[in-house]
């Protein structure tokens, strides 16, 4: 599992990182998702692989909370067969048990072209979830097909825009004009909202002034290993000290 922090835009800290997987393969090296995630979920593999994440995020995040690095968030991407399973809840309660982190600092995320797909069975889902106390956010959000009609009644905590709005920022006043109303649009609707794929220092300047709640990308940091993201963390903690 690698993380990529996301650093909030009112104070540059880090509010959270998202977890993502990786295979070291033995031939082959380091693999991307794309590269074995659809053959996983061809194989029924899908499942076990994002219990696996999901515990190992849960059970490293404790970790960097006790080491006094903050109340940072995990999220952790939920795939659409795990979501659809009836258990999911259960799984939720028994990882949280096991890894003893506290439920508000897991965040889960899902695409809204899966929750579009059984809307109301899915939004019963949501609420059994979010009972739980973790949060929610809804991932890709601009490039599926939901309606507006049915995102006020989704119980989302956070909204991630798609990295395509991202992009060309700079250069499309369509992407913009897009990015901008999602941003407004989610906090009329008090949630939070996260940019990702940020690779410029003009991308970053648009969405502070916009007031975007974070963002995730390059520019700030790369998805890491644990190791790596613990040094992070620890330089971040002691350039904030020095700074006071």
């Amino acid at each position: 599992v690698h993380y990529q922090p996301k650093m909030d835009l009112a104070d540059s800290r880090i509010s959270s990182v998202e977890a993502l997987v990786r295979w070291q393969h033995p031939t082959m090296g380091l693999l991307p998702p794309s590269e074995f995630i659809p053959l996983a979920e061809e194989s029924g593999l899908i499942s076990a692989i994002g219990e696996l994440v999901l515990e190992r995020a849960c059970r490293q995040a404790r970790q960097w909370h006790e080491r006094g690095m903050g109340d940072i968030r995990v999220s952790v991407n939920l795939s659409a067969h795990q979501f659809r399973k009836g258990n999911l809840a259960d799984v939720i309660d028994r990882i949280l048990a096991l890894t003893g982190l506290p439920a508000e600092l897991l965040e889960l995320e899902l695409t809204e072209s899966l929750i579009m797909e059984d809307m109301d069975q899915n939004i019963a889902r949501l609420e059994r979830l979010r009972a739980r106390g973790v949060g929610l956010s809804l991932d890709d959000f601009g490039t599926g097909y939901s309606s507006l009609n049915y995102l006020k009644r989704f119980p989302v905590d956070t909204l991630k825009i798609d990295r395509s709005f991202i992009t060309d920022l700079a250069h499309n006043p369509d992407d913009a004009a897009i990015t901008r109303a999602i941003i407004e649009m989610a906090h009329s609707l008090s949630m939070s909202v996260v940019a990702e794929g940020v690779e410029t220092e003009g991308q970053l300047e648009f969405l502070r002034q916009q007031h975007c709640d974070e963002i995730q990308g390059y520019y700030y940091a790369r998805p890491m290993p644990w190791a790596d993201l613990v040094q992070f963390l620890d330089n971040r903690s002691r350039a904030a000290c020095l700074q006071q």
